[in-house]
């Protein structure tokens, strides 16, 4: 299995921010950015694999500002990081005032992929070459955030085991 490069799997998506994507204050619903930020993210993962993916995580995504009503919104992914039938993804986005110019990156996130095949079975992904200082460094502390994950998925279903699918008031 051939690898390939952080580059080959560069997704950008641009968007004008309309009144329907916005809340009452004005600004972009966050679901609105989580969406367009899973979308980006699973286009950069299968432009990877070049097959089909799931969204198996998403990482904390933090609003660090806001994304305003006529402002655009610039969502870019690519994968960091892959083993065995998952990829992680990184992405970034970025708010900018069209008529000023004026652009701050609103959120990072990272994501990861598995791919499947037809049956929605896992399936092995070809690996990522890193070739810049910034996806060297990416690709380095990934293990650190995969392991992270693994915990965090484990306390996942520790608390779905626990509370199950009753309402807590019919215990």
């Amino acid at each position: 299995m051939e690898s390939n490069t952080c580059r080959n799997s560069l997704t950008v998506k641009t968007s004008h921010v309309l009144p329907p994507d916005t809340n009452t204050h004005g600004t972009l619903f966050g679901g609105k950015l989580m969406a367009h930020i899973d979308d980006v993210a699973a286009i950069a993962a299968v432009r990877h694999a070049r097959e089909t993916v799931v969204t198996a995580s998403t990482d904390s995504v933090d609003f660090l500002a806001p994304v305003k009503e006529g402002d655009s919104i610039c969502v870019e992914a690519f994968v960091t990081w892959t083993h065995n039938t998952s990829m992680e993804v990184f992405v970034k986005a970025v708010t900018e005032h069209l008529l000023t110019g004026e652009r701050k990156v609103c959120t990072t996130a990272f994501l990861t992929f598995v791919a499947v095949d037809k049956n929605g079975k896992p399936i092995p992904v070809t690996s990522v070459v890193p070739e810049t200082d910034f996806e060297k460094q990416l690709h380095d502390h990934a293990p650190v955030r995969a392991k992270h994950r693994k915990e965090r998925r484990a306390n996942s279903k520790e608390l779905a085991t626990t509370f199950g699918t009753d309402f807590p008031w019919d215990r």
